[in-house]
C-alpha cells in the first residue's frame, strides 16, 4: 500500500485500514498525525467528544481510554459496523451512521468536536464545520486534520485523479490560510494551524524522515501533507438550534 487514499479507493473497507496501518508509510504516518491531534486535544478526562467521519473507530476508542465519553459518526454502514464490533461492550463510546453535514444531536452537544480527513472528502465542508460548531457547547472546541494542498502528498493524489480515481477525483485539499478562513467564517476564535507529515507518500522516506519530521511537526503548514485546524466556538455564541433538534436524544438516533 502506497497512501492512506487505498482505503477510500477500497469502497472504505475496514480491511483497507488494517492494512494501511499494518504498512511502514502507514504505521509511521498515523503515528505522528495521531500524536499531533492528541497533543491540541488538551485533557480529555470527564469530556464528551464527538469524532465525525469516525471510520473504524480507533481513535474513539482511544479517545475514551483517555477518559472521554466518545459519540463517533460516519456515512459508511460498514466502517460503523466495525466500529461497533470494535468497541463491543465499551459504555462509554457509541457509533452512528450519519453525514457530517447532517448531524443528528442537539446544539451544545458536546466539549470538543473532531474531525480527520473528512472535510476533504465532503461536499459543503462549510455546511459540515457550521454543523460541527453547532454541536459544541459555548466554550468548546473543533480539532479538525484535513489534508495539506501544497505537499508531495497532495500532488500524488491529483495525479490518481486525473487519471481516474474516483475518490481523489473529487478530493478537495486546502491550505492552512483556507482552513483559517472556514473557521473565522463560523465565528470561531483563537483559530489556528498547524502541519505534519512532511515526507513523501513512500515508506523508506518515513522510517528515513520521521523523527526529523517530529522536530517539524506543529511548527510550520508550508509542505506540510497534514494540517490540523484549532478553534473555539465564543462562550457567549447564541445556540444555533435546528427545528427538529427535539427529535434527538443526547446520545444520538437509535
Amino acid at each position: 500500500m502506497s497512501e492512506r487514499g487505498l482505503a477510500e479507493e477500497t469502497e472504505a473497507l475496514p480491511s483497507a485500514y488494517a492494512a494501511w496501518r499494518g504498512s511502514t508509510l502507514g504505521r509511521i504516518t498515523d503515528e505522528i498525525e495521531r500524536d499531533l491531534m492528541l497533543s491540541l486535544l488538551g485533557p480529555l478526562p470527564g469530556c464528551s467528544v464527538l469524532d465525525a467521519g469516525c471510520g473504524d473507530g480507533q481513535l474513539a476508542l482511544e479517545l475514551a481510554g483517555r477518559g472521554a465519553r466518545v459519540v463517533g459518526v460516519d456515512a459508511s454502514q460498514r466502517m460503523i459496523a466495525a466500529a461497533r464490533r470494535r468497541a463491543a461492550g465499551r459504555p462509554d463510546v457509541s457509533f452512528h451512521v450519519a453525514r457530517a453535514e447532517d448531524l443528528p444531536f442537539r446544539a451544545a452537544e458536546f466539549d470538543i468536536a473532531l474531525a480527520v480527513t473528512m472535510l476533504c472528502f465532503v461536499e459543503d465542508a462549510s455546511v459540515a464545520l457550521k454543523e460541527m460548531v453547532r454541536v459544541v457547547k459555548p466554550g468548546g472546541r473543533l480539532v479538525v486534520g484535513d489534508l495539506g494542498r501544497y505537499s508531495s502528498w497532495a500532488a500524488v493524489r491529483r495525479i490518481r485523479g486525473w487519471l481516474g480515481s474516483p475518490v481523489w477525483r473529487h478530493a478537495r485539499f486546502r491550505s492552512a490560510p483556507e482552513l483559517e478562513r472556514l473557521a473565522r467564517r463560523e465565528g470561531l476564535t483563537d483559530v489556528s494551524v498547524r502541519g505534519a507529515v512532511f515526507f513523501p507518500p513512500v515508506g523508506l522516506a518515513a522510517r528515513l524522515l520521521g523523527p526529523a519530521d517530529r522536530r517539524l511537526t506543529g511548527r510550520m503548514t508550508v509542505g506540510a501533507a497534514f494540517l490540523v485546524l484549532t478553534g473555539t466556538k465564543p462562550s457567549d455564541a447564541p445556540a444555533a438550534v435546528r427545528s427538529h433538534d427535539h427529535h434527538f436524544s443526547r446520545r444520538g438516533p437509535p
